[in-house]
């Protein structure tokens, strides 16, 4: 399998260790892993994001400062 290496805000890698702790993964790779095939699998099917959609992204946090939303 190839190796990809990625960049991500501090926010999405607490989120995804979070997950592992909680169990929903076995390790980050796991995770990671799965996450992005099924952000892969929902960009397909519902096609690109909107600025409009692209401008909750950047908030981190779904624009929450101290609390996570999943």
């Amino acid at each position: 399998m190839p190796k990809v290496e990625i960049t991500v805000p501090e926010h999405l890698e607490m989120q995804i260790v979070q997950l592992v702790e909680q169990g929903e993964f076995v390790n980050r790779d796991e995770a990671i892993e799965d996450l992005l095939s099924t952000g892969i699998r929902a960009y397909k099917t519902s096609g690109p994001m909107s600025d409009e959609d692209r401008a909750y992204e950047d908030d981190g946090m779904m624009g929450h400062e101290d609390e996570y939303v999943f």
